[in-house]
């Protein structure tokens, strides 16, 4: 049986779709020549939590029901169990396998043909930070707890499995304020003066964890924010830009002051940080810390006039920090990769880097193999790579958006980007743009392609470059890196698979993925063509599956084979499509 995708002609067609959802002619409206058309999913599904854990149970739910739809669940293209669709919620229990990814497709089956209702990606691991999926918040004031509940069911929708509490803090070397007998107090000023709510704070995370959503806690690791009398703070523990102590190094905020910074290595200030960090566990239930520091500081020297190889500063503190709290997560941004190596040679539990000088999509993928290399493989990517950046109003730029995306789910990583709102910049509070309807909803079946072959893009596998070649003129392709006019090609080999990812570059105005202008245009469209691949296997089966169409479903492919080459054809390529070979 075939497979049909729907194209939805703007807001009206949706209405009528979704205010009849049992009528089975709501699916057979008519494509108006010249309309924009937009994939959307006819039937809303979703799932109650962001992960599960090994033998937990899944409730879904849907805004309606079809007349002859079916839920079917997969691994891998592969269909595990099926049943009929009876009511708008109803519970699954996953397989008891740890780490793994399904997707779950509503299919209708009309006159021999399938069409694809609605799609959602399940994620059962019982570690986030083995595949994490990072997400931010950054607003601690006065929020309501309904408001906070759709903020994270917002996040939840798009399988956030971790959560960056971005300047919920008071000052660095003191996060958290207490009174004498050690109790957070309500409410405190964060690093700008903006107010924080101790109650928004605990709710959030609170909230998160009944959605299996980790919180971790932002701060420096060597940041001292207008240190007074009485906070016990030494100026020997600061670094300095010369051997006599004249000149302490800083990070400047303009009028709010500057930030100083402390040695990393010096043990007392770790022995001090450590107890504030005590402190906030104590008080406040977070998953763990995320470290920040402030890349490149030049050479810098410690008290006695030493020279402070930074890196190796990191290193020494994250040892010392799992030692301190081995039951919490911890994660240091690399800024721009600055240390990098010496951090992925630490316990941390993945690996974050924010990216500021690499500008090409194929920069985007330096970082994430660097990674891999950094930590012999075991450990996944998350970017903070900020979108349309000096961009000052307006809606984000959808092509550039998704062609990020595309590029850094291709290859493994996660792009740090959703919050209570889409980030344009490090200050995370900043809402200068927006996300337009049409990219929230595409953005879905990305995070839910993503989540349901994380066991492909995630999870093991040796990057090759196979030898592709398109049958039609239309359709040129070459492998990694991109080139103007013409898809690439990245391939991924596994003991019993061939992985190809098409990323298609033939329409785009540029390489630049930050696209600070907003200048990216959408990638030209092909429809059905025939590529050749070359391999010294015999495929059992090859499946193609796109977050572009049908909401990532998989989909069976025919294909024929002389000698060492195989022929097939792919059914679309818009941003991205994935073609698997298994042997």
């Amino acid at each position: 049986m075939k497979k049909n995708r729907i194209l939805i002609i703007g807001k009206l067609a949706m209405v009528l779709l979704l205010g009849s959802c049992s009528d089975d002619d709501a699916l057979d409206l008519p494509v108006v020549e010249g309309t924009d058309q937009t994939y959307q999913e006819v039937l809303e599904l979703k799932k109650d939590k962001a992960k599960y854990n090994p033998g937990e149970e899944i409730t879904f739910s849907v805004n309606g029901t079809h007349q002859n739809t079916i839920v079917r669940y997969k691994y891998l293209g592969e269909v595990i169990a099926e049943e009929t669709l009876a009511s708008q919620t109803w519970t699954w229990t996953p397989p008891n396998e740890d780490f793994r990814g399904y997707m779950v497709e509503l299919v209708k089956t009309t006159a021999e043909e399938e069409t694809v209702l609605g799609t959602v990606g399940v994620d059962v691991s019982s570690d986030w930070t083995k595949f994490p999926r990072y997400g931010f918040l950054s607003e601690f004031g006065n929020v309501p707890a309904g408001e906070r509940r759709n903020v994270l069911n917002n996040l939840k929708d798009y399988h956030i499995n971790g959560i960056q509490f971005y300047d919920w803090h008071n000052k660095h070397h003191i996060p958290l304020p207490t009174d004498e007998s050690g109790n957070a107090i309500d409410s405190w000023a964060d690093l700008f003066n903006r107010e924080v709510y101790l109650e928004t704070v605990e709710g959030y995370v609170e909230t998160a964890k009944d959605k299996n959503m980790a919180s971790m806690f932002y701060n420096l690791l060597f940041g001292a924010w207008h240190p007074e009398q009485g906070d016990g703070f030494e100026e020997e523990w600061l670094i300095y830009n010369d051997r006599t102590h004249n000149s302490v190094n800083t990070h400047s905020l303009g009028d709010l002051g500057d930030i100083l910074i402390t040695d990393p290595s010096n043990k007392n200030w770790q022995n001090y940080i450590f107890e504030e960090t005590a402190n906030v566990y104590d008080n406040i239930d977070f998953a763990g810390w995320h470290l920040d520091q402030l890349g490149d500081r030049g050479t810098v020297y410690d008290y006695n006039g030493y020279q402070v190889p930074l890196p190796e500063t990191y290193q020494d503190f994250l040892v010392e920090l799992n030692q301190e709290f081995p039951d919490k997560k911890m994660v240091l941004n690399a800024v721009d990769q600055f240390g990098q190596n010496k951090i992925l040679n630490s316990p941390v539990d993945f690996a974050y880097t924010e990216v500021w000088s690499r500008n090409q999509y194929q920069d985007l993928v330096q970082v994430i193999k660097e990674n891999y290399e950094h930590s012999d493989n075991q450990l996944n990517t998350v970017l903070a790579a900020y979108m349309n950046y000096n961009s000052q109003e307006g809606n984000f730029n959808t092509p550039s958006v998704l062609m990020a995306d595309a590029v850094i789910f291709a290859f493994g990583g996660a792009h740090l980007e959703l919050g209570e709102h889409m980030l344009s910049s490090e200050y995370f509070p900043n809402t200068k743009l927006s996300m337009t309807p049409e990219l929230s909803e595409k953005l879905k079946e990305y995070y839910d392609f993503q989540v349901a072959y994380q066991n492909l893009l995630r999870d093991g596998g040796t990057f090759n470059m196979p030898s592709v070649s398109a049958e039609s003129g239309d359709v040129n392709l070459n492998n990694w890196p991109p080139v103007v006019s013409q898809a690439a090609v990245v391939g991924k080999e596994f003991s019993d698979k061939q992985v190809l990812h098409l990323l298609n570059f033939d329409g785009l105005s540029t390489l630049r993925w930050r696209d600070d202008s907003k200048i990216q245009t959408a990638p030209e469209v092909k429809e059905s063509f025939q590529v050749q691949i070359e391999t010294a296997q015999t495929p059992s089966k090859v499946w193609f599956a796109s977050p572009d169409v049908d909401g990532g479903a998989s989909q069976e492919l025919e294909f024929t084979q002389t000698g060492n080459t195989i022929s097939v054809e792919v059914p679309y390529l818009e941003y991205w499509s994935m073609i698997v070979l298994e042997n």
